[in-house]
């Protein structure tokens, strides 16, 4: 059995329909139109609730910023990178996007990345088993619960994982502060993985290697590099605002960009 802990985490547990709930509880001390909201929608579920003490939840969570709320779930069903071949079903987008974690290590930048992919319209996510932040009630609250609606695959090797995804017609790019071109000179409207690296390392080499492009984002300041979560931010809503405009020209094409929606046909820096 697993925690979710915060309104937003287990409001949208519920709403991803992805996890069977055992039962929530909910702080007696607390009283407003947001929980009984978040209880409504429980009981509409089938989901039993229960009233607990502040200290009893906090005791659950491991932490107080429960917000009042903690849920009691099964594990998420684990996925494989074969999973994340085809768009979600459903899915209106004609063009890929996955995002790839090289061991980001900490659960609140691994939330906010999961925030931000959810919102830039990401197929899927992959993540390493080792090295790496779990999918811990921290990360899931930092997403504000969008954790729930991404499909996320777990994988031993990333560099294997990323040869599968070029195998299925994806292109590789690597967020590097020593690329070769910047962001937002580059065409992201085709089938494309984004990958991000280490807090303060970057990409291990054998990832940089395996990536087609590196793409840089440029920085006017004494520093040299963006938090990790800052700069997926960056890189995947320009990567949904070209995906928007292409979709609403669909004869356009960004002036200078390089070949990432034309089948695989040349080499890139990992071949």
């Amino acid at each position: 059995m697993e925690v979710l802990y915060g309104l937003h985490p287990v409001e949208e547990a519920l709403k991803a329909g992805r996890r069977r709930f055992d039962q929530v509880l909910v702080a007696r001390e607390r009283e407003d139109l947001r929980l009984e909201r978040l209880v409504a929608a429980c009981r509409d579920a089938g989901v039993r609730v229960r009233q607990e003490g502040r200290e009893q939840l906090t005791s659950l969570a491991k932490t107080p910023a429960h917000q009042g709320v903690v849920a009691l779930v099964r594990a998420r069903e684990s996925l494989t990178i074969e999973d994340l071949f085809e768009p979600e079903p459903g899915s209106s987008a004609t063009a890929r996007l996955v995002l790839a974690l090289d061991g980001v290590e900490d659960p609140q930048n691994l939330g906010a990345l999961l925030r931000v992919a959810d919102g830039a319209g990401v197929d899927g996510v992959v993540l390493t088993e080792r090295r790496s932040a779990p999918l811990s009630p921290v990360a899931v609250k930092a997403s504000a619960g969008a954790a729930e609606h991404l499909r996320i695959a777990r994988v031993v090797n990333l560099v294997r994982a990323l040869e599968e995804l070029k195998r299925q017609n994806l292109w590789i790019i690597g967020l590097d502060e020593r690329g070769a071109a910047d962001y937002d000179q580059f065409d992201l409207t085709g089938d494309c993985v984004i990958v991000l690296g280490r807090e303060g390392a970057g990409l291990h080499d054998l990832v940089r290697r395996t990536c087609d492009h590196l793409l840089r984002i440029p920085m006017a300041g004494g520093v040299s590099s963006l938090n990790v979560a800052a700069a997926g931010a960056v890189v995947l809503y320009e990567a949904f605002r070209q995906r928007r405009n292409a979709a609403r020209q669909p004869a356009g094409a960004l002036p200078g960009a390089q070949g990432a929606s034309k089948p695989r046909k040349q080499k890139g820096l990992g071949s």
